[in-house]
């Protein structure tokens, strides 16, 4: 009972399903941007927070999903999972590539914070934190779902950072989703508790600061 209760967190909750899941929470529930000069996810046209999220799903989803399933039947990758460390290179670097793609497309057909910051920064940090789980990798097998975790509690702490309004029982939620997914990895044992806690660590850390500061003054 317990394995296919973490199966399910683990399926339901994939890296993957993160950005998306994310950037809707903030495009559909009501908020208010402190600095008025910058846009506003929630005021963003429907038909336009569609095309938005049709991107991200693409992109950020499907793409390298689609990448990871051709790579499991040509037997390049032993489990979806990718539970052997010395698999990961080359999925880390499809992440990464289709998160620089993703940002890149923003940034050059919409130059100048003409969005959201937070669409060009959700890619932008999946893209840094790719780069970094790739060198560590190296070294530890990282908790990539624990990522996701720390992913969506730190781009949510920040988005909430700056806005005049919005439901911060939201935030509530982005922990209480890191709380699942971390127990289900440990309860499946395909982590050690510091992959997980990591993991999670790192994720946040960076997606809150991208998210919080972008565009840093170098664009």
């Amino acid at each position: 009972m317990i394995v296919r209760i973490g199966n399910f967190i683990s399926w339901a909750f994939l890296p993957l399903f993160i950005p998306v899941i994310a950037l809707a929470l903030t495009m559909y529930i009501p908020s208010e941007e402190k600095n008025l000069s910058h846009p506003s996810l929630y005021l963003l046209d429907d038909d336009f927070k569609s095309q938005i999220i049709f991107l991200f799903l693409v992109f950020g989803t499907l793409a390298p999903g689609i990448s990871f399933l051709l790579m499991f039947r040509r037997k390049l990758i032993s489990t979806i999972e990718m539970d052997d460390r010395t698999e990961r290179i080359v999925p880390l670097l499809i992440v990464f590539s289709y998160c620089l793609i993703l940002f890149l497309l923003f940034f050059l057909k919409a130059p100048g914070g003409v969005l959201p910051k937070y669409i060009y920064a959700i890619p932008f940090s999946g893209a840094l934190l790719s780069l970094i789980f790739l060198f560590i990798n190296y070294w530890t097998k990282i908790s990539l779902h624990a990522a996701g975790g720390g992913m969506i509690t730190g781009y949510l702490c920040a988005f909430s950072a700056q806005q005049l309004h919005f439901n911060y029982l939201i935030i509530l939620l982005g922990f209480l989703i890191s709380g699942l997914i971390m127990s289900a990895r440990l309860a499946l044992n395909k982590h050690t508790p510091f992959q997980v806690y990591l993991g999670w660590v790192l994720a946040f850390i960076v997606t809150f600061y991208c998210n919080l500061y972008y565009p840093f003054n170098l664009f």
